[in-house]
């Protein structure tokens, strides 16, 4: 198998290969070696355009499989083809799946996952959404995909790491490199905690900006619907949305003010038919998970304090600053900040900065 594996890698190394063209090969040969290998003859029955054979013939002449292969293992990528039992299953049924994935870390079968993208300039709202709904879907046992990008992808990918949940990172280039450059740590975290980073383009090729929206029919493919936080009106993540509509995916919206431009995408979204998201039980309803039945239950707080059970009774996802929380709770500001930073290290409650605060779950 792994021999065959060398030529999947070899064969992809040509750019014009794409889902399409290695279906055609993968359909007509038995073994990749062969499509590799074969004569023009062989290559035009198997349903190739004589461009694409002619300049195949020319650019295979520069590859070495072997040596590619060892490339692969080097940076310790491994490769899943369409025609392995272990694709991906809710990928395989969209509309042109890669014919291979490569992957750093832990690729599984997905039973439960969503898709959840948005804008790379999130305002603080968007942040807290990500933060507090993610988190809720992760530690509720389903696997986060995003696009590693800055802004809500990496919010997303860093609140189900924060639930000790399972993320994985759809890149738009080579898996030898990591874009953007920043998130580098946080990629090392989702390989490490059983995730993984996933691309359908082999090694070498960079991040180009036609590769990402391509990239998306993989984001939402991967899932069971794609959850949409903010994006303004001419975001990559309503192109994400656009593929989940086609792959007959669920699409959730997270609604906003008709002010905000971030909230532009979502709300119309929602005016389209997207369901509307005020919280992670609302997709686990949706998506009819047996985790949901039990969400009502984890979200309870039990209070360990006389003070925090008063805390408590005025908190919740709208941020309060500790002035307010003075005035609402009776308690002198020492008791007050005491108590805080105690529920803060129990997981209680959030700073958001500023001394403002919100239920942690």
């Amino acid at each position: 198998m792994i021999n065959d594996l060398i030529y999947w890698n070899a064969l992809a190394l040509f750019p014009k290969f794409g889902p399409k063209r290695f279906k055609k090969l993968y359909s007509y040969f038995p073994e990749m070696k062969g499509a590799f290998f074969a004569s023009y003859h062989q290559l035009k029955e198997a349903g190739l355009e004589e461009e694409i054979i002619l300049e195949f013939i020319e650019k295979r002449k520069k590859i070495e499989p072997e040596k590619e292969w060892e490339k692969l293992e080097k940076n310790e990528i491994k490769i899943i083809t369409i025609k392995d039992e272990n694709y991906p299953l809710h990928l395989k049924e969209i509309y042109c799946p890669p014919a291979i994935l490569y992957f750093k870390g832990n690729l599984e079968k997905e039973e439960y996952s969503i898709a959840v993208v948005g804008t790379r300039k999130p305002t603080s709202y968007g942040k807290q959404a990500a933060l507090e709904i993610v988190r809720e879907l992760a530690q509720n046992g389903l696997t986060v995909i995003s696009g590693l990008a800055i802004g809500i992808d990496s919010l997303s990918h860093q609140a189900a790491l924060e639930a000790e949940g399972r993320t994985l990172a759809i890149l738009g280039n080579g898996l030898d490199d990591i874009y953007p450059k920043s998130n580098q740590k946080l990629a090392e975290e989702i390989i490490q905690k059983k995730g993984a980073l996933i691309s359908e383009y082999p090694l070498g090729i960079p991040p180009l900006k036609q590769n990402f929206p391509y990239r998306n029919r993989i984001i939402s493919g991967l899932g069971l619907g794609v959850l949409v936080l903010e994006a303004p009106k001419d975001s990559g993540a309503l192109i994400t949305a656009r593929y989940a509509l086609e792959q007959n995916r669920e699409i959730f919206a997270l609604p906003g003010s008709i002010y905000s431009q971030a909230s532009l995408g979502p709300n119309n979204l929602i005016k389209m038919g997207a369901k509307l998201v005020t919280s992670s039980f609302d997709i686990l309803d949706a998506l009819n998970l047996v985790q949901a039945s039990d969400f009502i239950e984890n979200k309870k707080i039990i209070p360990d304090t006389k003070e925090e059970e008063i805390l408590l009774e005025h908190l919740s996802s709208e941020p309060l600053h500790i002035d307010k929380l003075v005035q609402l709770t009776k308690l002198d500001i020492t008791t007050l900040s005491s108590t805080l930073v105690l529920m803060e290290m129990k997981g209680k409650v959030k700073n958001l900065g500023g001394m403002n605060y919100i239920i942690a779950r």
